[in-house]
Parts: structure tokens; sequence; C-alpha cells
């Protein structure tokens, strides 16, 4: 069985057991979150495609930690004017681990 959730103004498709890296969520480390928008479900042949969301279904998920991804160096330089600007950036985010999905009513 696999869904796809939207959070953090993107969209992941999980299947149980899968670890991935999301944007920063305000959740404790080994707490459980739920995410209610899942735009879709899927299983074998039968898919259930919601207008956005399917109602009733939902995927939780079990935080394992938090970080920050590497580094992102961004430089502008403009020819000939003697002008350059570096500048670093590191994107805090919220590893988890889905543990379940309920897939909606038809």
């Amino acid at each position: 069985m696999y869904a796809v959730i939207v959070t953090g103004g993107r969209q992941y498709r999980v299947m149980q057991g899968e670890v991935l890296r999301v944007e920063k969520l305000e959740a404790e480390p080994d707490s459980a979150v739920t995410f209610d928008n899942v735009l879709l479900v899927g299983e074998g042949d039968t898919v259930t495609v919601g207008t956005p969301a399917v109602p009733g279904a939902s995927v939780t998920a079990k935080v394992r930690g938090h970080g920050r991804a590497d580094k992102v160096r961004i430089v502008k330089f403009r020819r000939r004017k003697h002008h350059r600007k570096q500048m670093g950036h590191r994107q805090h985010y919220t590893e988890i681990e889905i543990t379940g999905i309920a897939g909606g009513n038809k």
C-alpha cells in the first residue's frame, strides 16, 4: 500500500517502513505524527484519488530526529564591477519513518 501526502509545501509518495526527510516539524523525537492531507491511496490495482484529499485517509509516522542538511553556497558576482557576495544556507529537516497508512472510504 502506498499514499501521496502533502507536508511542508511538497508532495511525497510514501510506503510503510520508508524513512524520509521532510521540512522541519514541531514534534519531539520518538513521538508520533499524523498526516491528514492525503491526496492518493493505492493498493495493487485499486487507486483512490481525492478531490483534493481522500476523506478519512491518514498516514502515521514516527519522528526519528531533527537535523540540518548540507550547506548550499550562494554566490552573486558582477564582472568588472568589483562586486562579489557570498552566502550559505543550511535547511532544517525532520527525519520520519512511516508506520501506517489508513485508507479512506470510497
